[in-house]
Protein backbone atom coordinates (compact mmCIF):
# COMPACT_ATOMS: atom_id res chain seq x y z
CA UNK A 1 0.00 0.00 0.00
CA UNK A 2 1.46 3.69 -0.96
CA UNK A 3 2.35 5.93 1.59
CA UNK A 4 0.25 9.25 1.81
CA UNK A 5 0.91 12.57 2.83
CA UNK A 6 -1.01 11.62 6.08
CA UNK A 7 1.58 8.86 6.87
CA UNK A 8 4.45 11.19 6.52
CA UNK A 9 2.66 13.64 8.48
CA UNK A 10 1.95 11.14 11.75
CA UNK A 11 5.58 9.54 10.94
CA UNK A 12 6.90 12.90 11.12
CA UNK A 13 4.90 14.06 14.23
CA UNK A 14 3.86 17.51 12.02
CA UNK A 15 0.54 18.46 10.11
CA UNK A 16 -0.34 17.45 6.96
CA UNK A 17 0.42 21.82 5.64
CA UNK A 18 3.94 21.46 7.42
CA UNK A 19 4.56 18.19 4.99
CA UNK A 20 3.42 20.22 2.21
CA UNK A 21 5.54 22.98 2.89
CA UNK A 22 8.38 20.98 2.73
CA UNK A 23 7.70 19.50 -0.25
CA UNK A 24 7.16 22.41 -2.18
CA UNK A 25 10.46 24.05 -0.55
CA UNK A 26 8.25 26.77 1.14
CA UNK A 27 7.56 28.10 4.90
CA UNK A 28 9.58 28.96 7.61
CA UNK A 29 10.66 25.49 8.79
CA UNK A 30 14.37 24.97 10.26
CA UNK A 31 16.98 23.11 7.66
CA UNK A 32 17.21 20.53 10.27
CA UNK A 33 13.43 19.84 10.59
CA UNK A 34 12.78 20.33 6.73
CA UNK A 35 15.94 17.73 6.13
CA UNK A 36 14.44 15.30 8.23
CA UNK A 37 10.87 15.37 6.71
CA UNK A 38 12.54 14.98 3.50
CA UNK A 39 14.47 11.57 4.93
CA UNK A 40 10.96 10.36 5.91
CA UNK A 41 9.35 11.29 2.89
CA UNK A 42 12.15 9.14 0.99
CA UNK A 43 12.06 6.37 3.74
CA UNK A 44 8.25 5.67 2.85
CA UNK A 45 8.24 6.39 -0.72
CA UNK A 46 6.08 8.76 -0.62
CA UNK A 47 4.82 10.23 -4.65
CA UNK A 48 9.06 10.38 -5.39
CA UNK A 49 8.31 11.81 -8.85
CA UNK A 50 6.66 14.54 -7.33
CA UNK A 51 8.63 15.35 -4.52
CA UNK A 52 11.61 15.55 -7.27
CA UNK A 53 9.79 18.35 -9.24
CA UNK A 54 8.96 20.62 -5.80
CA UNK A 55 12.39 20.08 -4.50
CA UNK A 56 14.02 21.41 -7.83
CA UNK A 57 11.30 24.21 -8.41
CA UNK A 58 10.09 22.67 -11.94
CA UNK A 59 6.57 23.56 -12.99
CA UNK A 60 4.01 20.89 -13.30
CA UNK A 61 1.96 22.79 -15.62
CA UNK A 62 -0.92 21.52 -13.88
CA UNK A 63 -3.72 23.67 -11.86
CA UNK A 64 -6.62 22.66 -9.55
CA UNK A 65 -10.00 24.42 -9.54
CA UNK A 66 -11.94 23.63 -6.58
CA UNK A 67 -16.09 23.90 -6.86
CA UNK A 68 -18.92 23.31 -4.72
CA UNK A 69 -20.66 20.61 -7.16
CA UNK A 70 -19.38 19.94 -10.51
CA UNK A 71 -23.21 18.39 -11.08
CA UNK A 72 -24.29 22.15 -11.03
CA UNK A 73 -24.56 23.36 -15.01
CA UNK A 74 -23.18 26.54 -13.61
CA UNK A 75 -19.76 24.69 -12.19
CA UNK A 76 -19.71 22.65 -15.39
CA UNK A 77 -19.86 25.35 -17.71
CA UNK A 78 -17.13 27.09 -15.70
CA UNK A 79 -14.87 24.01 -15.55
CA UNK A 80 -15.01 23.35 -18.94
CA UNK A 81 -14.09 27.02 -19.23
CA UNK A 82 -11.26 26.77 -16.70
CA UNK A 83 -9.78 23.52 -18.78
CA UNK A 84 -10.00 24.37 -22.16
CA UNK A 85 -8.04 27.82 -21.44
CA UNK A 86 -5.47 26.13 -18.82
CA UNK A 87 -5.13 23.47 -22.03
CA UNK A 88 -4.85 26.74 -24.03
CA UNK A 89 -1.45 27.44 -21.57
CA UNK A 90 -0.26 24.05 -21.41
CA UNK A 91 -2.07 23.17 -18.23
CA UNK A 92 -3.74 20.51 -17.10
CA UNK A 93 -6.41 20.82 -14.55
CA UNK A 94 -7.79 18.61 -11.43
CA UNK A 95 -11.51 19.80 -10.48
CA UNK A 96 -12.58 18.96 -7.27
CA UNK A 97 -15.96 19.30 -5.83
CA UNK A 98 -16.23 20.86 -2.30
CA UNK A 99 -20.41 20.99 -1.51
CA UNK A 100 -19.12 24.08 0.16
CA UNK A 101 -18.13 22.30 3.06
CA UNK A 102 -14.70 23.63 4.67
CA UNK A 103 -13.19 20.21 5.55
CA UNK A 104 -13.66 19.28 2.13
CA UNK A 105 -11.81 22.30 1.31
CA UNK A 106 -8.78 21.89 3.28
CA UNK A 107 -8.40 18.03 2.21
CA UNK A 108 -8.59 18.82 -2.00
CA UNK A 109 -6.00 22.19 -1.16
CA UNK A 110 -3.71 19.97 1.04
CA UNK A 111 -4.10 17.09 -2.00
CA UNK A 112 -3.79 19.29 -4.77
CA UNK A 113 -0.24 21.17 -2.68
CA UNK A 114 0.79 17.45 -2.30
CA UNK A 115 0.47 17.08 -6.40
CA UNK A 116 2.57 20.11 -6.58
CA UNK A 117 0.11 22.08 -8.77
CA UNK A 118 1.43 25.49 -10.17
CA UNK A 119 -1.78 27.30 -8.82
CA UNK A 120 -5.65 26.46 -7.97
CA UNK A 121 -8.32 28.87 -8.44
CA UNK A 122 -11.44 28.61 -5.67
CA UNK A 123 -14.77 29.09 -6.72
CA UNK A 124 -16.32 27.77 -3.73
CA UNK A 125 -17.67 28.68 -0.63
CA UNK A 126 -16.19 28.86 2.82
CA UNK A 127 -16.90 29.25 6.18
CA UNK A 128 -13.94 29.98 8.21
CA UNK A 129 -10.85 31.48 5.85
CA UNK A 130 -8.43 29.70 8.14
CA UNK A 131 -8.85 26.71 5.55
CA UNK A 132 -6.60 28.51 3.33
CA UNK A 133 -3.94 29.27 5.70
CA UNK A 134 -1.64 26.43 4.47
CA UNK A 135 -2.17 27.91 0.57
CA UNK A 136 -1.47 31.39 1.25
CA UNK A 137 1.59 30.36 3.65
CA UNK A 138 2.93 27.71 1.10
CA UNK A 139 3.34 30.77 -1.26
CA UNK A 140 0.61 28.13 -3.81
CA UNK A 141 -0.20 30.78 -6.22
CA UNK A 142 -4.56 31.34 -5.98
CA UNK A 143 -6.83 33.10 -7.46
CA UNK A 144 -10.75 33.60 -6.65
CA UNK A 145 -13.34 32.63 -9.15
CA UNK A 146 -17.02 33.63 -8.49
CA UNK A 147 -16.44 34.26 -4.77
CA UNK A 148 -15.03 37.18 -2.63
CA UNK A 149 -13.16 37.22 0.74
CA UNK A 150 -12.24 41.14 1.79
CA UNK A 151 -9.51 39.50 3.91
CA UNK A 152 -7.93 37.13 1.29
CA UNK A 153 -5.65 39.70 -1.16
CA UNK A 154 -5.37 37.30 -4.38
CA UNK A 155 -6.61 37.66 -7.94
CA UNK A 156 -10.13 37.61 -8.00
CA UNK A 157 -12.71 37.01 -11.01
CA UNK A 158 -16.17 38.16 -10.31
CA UNK A 159 -19.77 39.14 -11.81
CA UNK A 160 -21.51 42.23 -10.46
CA UNK A 161 -23.75 40.52 -7.96
CA UNK A 162 -25.21 43.36 -6.67
CA UNK A 163 -26.31 44.57 -10.34
CA UNK A 164 -27.38 40.97 -11.38
CA UNK A 165 -30.41 41.37 -8.13
CA UNK A 166 -31.08 45.23 -9.05
CA UNK A 167 -31.78 44.03 -12.63
CA UNK A 168 -33.86 41.02 -11.78
CA UNK A 169 -35.86 43.60 -9.55
CA UNK A 170 -36.06 45.90 -12.06
CA UNK A 171 -37.75 43.62 -14.65
CA UNK A 172 -40.36 42.60 -12.47
CA UNK A 173 -41.46 45.78 -10.80
CA UNK A 174 -41.37 46.83 -14.85
CA UNK A 175 -44.15 44.26 -15.42
CA UNK A 176 -45.96 44.84 -12.62
CA UNK A 177 -45.53 43.06 -9.62
CA UNK A 178 -45.10 44.00 -6.30
CA UNK A 179 -45.48 40.90 -4.10
CA UNK A 180 -42.46 39.82 -4.29
CA UNK A 181 -40.26 36.71 -3.03
CA UNK A 182 -36.85 35.63 -3.18
CA UNK A 183 -34.91 31.70 -2.79
CA UNK A 184 -31.74 32.36 -1.82
CA UNK A 185 -28.47 29.93 -1.09
CA UNK A 186 -27.01 30.07 2.32
CA UNK A 187 -26.14 33.23 3.78
CA UNK A 188 -22.40 31.67 3.71
CA UNK A 189 -22.18 32.35 -0.26
CA UNK A 190 -21.14 36.20 -0.93
CA UNK A 191 -22.53 36.03 -4.42
CA UNK A 192 -26.05 35.07 -3.12
CA UNK A 193 -25.74 37.76 -0.46
CA UNK A 194 -25.09 40.51 -3.19
CA UNK A 195 -27.74 39.53 -5.20
CA UNK A 196 -30.64 39.83 -2.62
CA UNK A 197 -28.94 42.81 -1.27
CA UNK A 198 -29.45 44.61 -4.64
CA UNK A 199 -32.73 42.91 -5.48
CA UNK A 200 -33.99 44.43 -1.83
CA UNK A 201 -32.53 47.85 -2.65
CA UNK A 202 -34.27 48.52 -5.99
CA UNK A 203 -37.24 47.12 -4.55
CA UNK A 204 -37.17 49.01 -1.71
CA UNK A 205 -36.34 52.34 -3.79
CA UNK A 206 -39.80 51.46 -5.93
CA UNK A 207 -41.49 51.36 -2.44
CA UNK A 208 -41.71 47.96 -1.82
CA UNK A 209 -40.29 46.51 1.69
CA UNK A 210 -40.10 42.19 1.00
CA UNK A 211 -41.46 40.95 4.37
CA UNK A 212 -38.34 38.67 5.51
CA UNK A 213 -41.55 35.78 5.61
CA UNK A 214 -40.91 35.42 1.89
CA UNK A 215 -36.85 35.43 1.61
CA UNK A 216 -35.79 31.71 1.71
CA UNK A 217 -32.53 30.76 1.95
CA UNK A 218 -31.87 26.89 0.98
CA UNK A 219 -29.72 24.67 -0.51
CA UNK A 220 -30.10 23.49 -4.65
CA UNK A 221 -31.48 19.94 -3.34
CA UNK A 222 -34.22 21.61 -1.56
CA UNK A 223 -34.74 24.23 -3.35
CA UNK A 224 -38.25 22.79 -4.93
CA UNK A 225 -39.84 22.43 -1.18
CA UNK A 226 -39.12 26.08 -0.20
CA UNK A 227 -40.16 27.11 -3.17
CA UNK A 228 -43.82 25.14 -2.20
CA UNK A 229 -43.85 26.56 0.73
CA UNK A 230 -43.81 30.43 -0.76
CA UNK A 231 -46.54 28.93 -3.42
CA UNK A 232 -49.26 27.19 -0.94
CA UNK A 233 -49.60 30.54 1.33
CA UNK A 234 -52.89 31.94 0.58
CA UNK A 235 -51.36 35.56 -0.12
CA UNK A 236 -48.64 33.63 -1.92
CA UNK A 237 -46.19 36.05 -4.14
CA UNK A 238 -46.88 37.08 -7.79
CA UNK A 239 -42.99 36.77 -8.55
CA UNK A 240 -40.16 34.68 -7.02
CA UNK A 241 -36.33 35.71 -8.00
CA UNK A 242 -34.39 32.77 -7.16
CA UNK A 243 -30.52 33.59 -6.41
CA UNK A 244 -29.38 30.92 -9.20
CA UNK A 245 -31.32 28.71 -12.04
CA UNK A 246 -31.26 25.10 -9.92
CA UNK A 247 -33.27 27.01 -7.28
CA UNK A 248 -35.30 28.39 -10.10
CA UNK A 249 -35.68 24.94 -11.94
CA UNK A 250 -37.20 23.40 -8.77
CA UNK A 251 -39.49 26.33 -8.16
CA UNK A 252 -40.95 25.22 -11.68
CA UNK A 253 -40.90 21.98 -10.77
CA UNK A 254 -43.13 22.96 -6.85
CA UNK A 255 -45.55 25.03 -9.51
CA UNK A 256 -45.85 22.22 -11.82
CA UNK A 257 -46.89 20.09 -9.12
CA UNK A 258 -49.13 22.38 -7.16
CA UNK A 259 -51.21 22.90 -10.68
CA UNK A 260 -49.97 26.53 -10.65
CA UNK A 261 -48.88 28.36 -14.22
CA UNK A 262 -45.89 29.85 -14.66
CA UNK A 263 -45.98 32.65 -15.64
CA UNK A 264 -49.43 33.42 -15.44
CA UNK A 265 -49.58 32.40 -11.63
CA UNK A 266 -46.59 33.27 -10.82
CA UNK A 267 -43.37 34.65 -12.72
CA UNK A 268 -40.17 33.05 -11.68
CA UNK A 269 -36.39 35.03 -12.33
CA UNK A 270 -33.06 33.28 -11.93
CA UNK A 271 -29.73 33.86 -11.85
CA UNK A 272 -26.60 32.07 -14.26
CA UNK A 273 -28.12 31.07 -17.65
CA UNK A 274 -27.01 27.72 -17.95
CA UNK A 275 -27.63 25.55 -21.17
CA UNK A 276 -30.88 24.31 -19.14
CA UNK A 277 -32.36 27.73 -18.88
CA UNK A 278 -33.72 27.61 -22.78
CA UNK A 279 -34.75 24.46 -22.11
CA UNK A 280 -36.88 24.25 -19.26
CA UNK A 281 -40.39 24.32 -19.89
CA UNK A 282 -41.19 27.47 -19.66
CA UNK A 283 -37.77 28.75 -20.35
CA UNK A 284 -36.26 30.85 -18.28
CA UNK A 285 -36.10 34.31 -17.52
CA UNK A 286 -32.64 34.53 -16.17
CA UNK A 287 -29.79 36.67 -15.39
CA UNK A 288 -26.93 35.81 -17.20
CA UNK A 289 -23.37 35.72 -16.42
CA UNK A 290 -20.52 35.58 -19.14
CA UNK A 291 -19.49 32.10 -17.76
CA UNK A 292 -16.78 31.47 -20.63
CA UNK A 293 -14.99 34.46 -19.99
CA UNK A 294 -15.16 34.19 -16.32
CA UNK A 295 -13.37 30.70 -16.70
CA UNK A 296 -11.27 32.33 -18.96
CA UNK A 297 -10.02 35.29 -17.52
CA UNK A 298 -9.33 33.13 -13.84
CA UNK A 299 -6.91 31.02 -15.64
CA UNK A 300 -5.01 34.25 -17.44
CA UNK A 301 -4.75 35.76 -13.68
CA UNK A 302 -3.65 32.97 -12.16
CA UNK A 303 -1.14 32.11 -14.82
CA UNK A 304 0.12 35.82 -14.79
CA UNK A 305 0.43 35.49 -10.80
CA UNK A 306 2.67 31.97 -11.17
CA UNK A 307 5.15 33.66 -13.61
CA UNK A 308 5.16 37.25 -11.85
CA UNK A 309 4.32 36.29 -8.05
CA UNK A 310 5.00 40.05 -6.85
CA UNK A 311 2.73 41.62 -8.61
CA UNK A 312 -0.07 43.34 -7.35
CA UNK A 313 -3.31 41.64 -7.43
CA UNK A 314 -6.01 42.48 -10.31
CA UNK A 315 -9.82 42.32 -9.06
CA UNK A 316 -12.47 41.84 -12.45
CA UNK A 317 -15.72 43.30 -12.60
CA UNK A 318 -17.67 41.39 -15.12
CA UNK A 319 -21.20 42.50 -16.06
CA UNK A 320 -24.05 40.13 -15.91
CA UNK A 321 -27.00 41.27 -18.55
CA UNK A 322 -31.15 39.97 -18.56
CA UNK A 323 -31.95 37.14 -20.51
CA UNK A 324 -35.97 37.53 -21.10
CA UNK A 325 -37.47 34.27 -21.92
CA UNK A 326 -41.31 33.05 -20.82
CA UNK A 327 -41.18 32.31 -17.57
CA UNK A 328 -41.49 36.26 -16.58
CA UNK A 329 -45.00 38.03 -17.41
CA UNK A 330 -47.30 41.46 -16.87
CA UNK A 331 -49.08 40.69 -13.89
CA UNK A 332 -52.53 40.95 -15.05
CA UNK A 333 -53.82 42.05 -11.60
CA UNK A 334 -52.79 42.90 -8.23
CA UNK A 335 -52.91 40.53 -5.46
CA UNK A 336 -55.59 41.68 -2.98
CA UNK A 337 -52.69 41.72 -0.14
CA UNK A 338 -49.95 43.28 -0.81
CA UNK A 339 -46.33 43.24 1.39
CA UNK A 340 -45.17 46.77 0.30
Amino acid sequence: MKATIYDVAKEAGVSIATVSLVINGKGKISEERREEIRQIIMRMGYKPSMIASALTGKKTYALGLLVPDISNPFFAEIARAVEDEGQRHGYSVFICSTDNKDEKVEHYAALLQQKNVDGIIIGTGLKELSVLKPLLQGGVPVALLAREFPSVVVPSVVVDDYAGGAAAAEHLISLGHRHLAVLAEQDSISSSRERVRGFKHTAEAAGITLDPAFVLSSGIKEGKNKAQELLQRDDRPTAIFCCNDMLAIGALRAAKELGLRIPQDCSIVGFDDTVLASVTDPPLTTIAQPIEQMGQTAVQLLIRQIGQPGEQPERIVLTPSLSIRQSSMALRRYPEQSIS
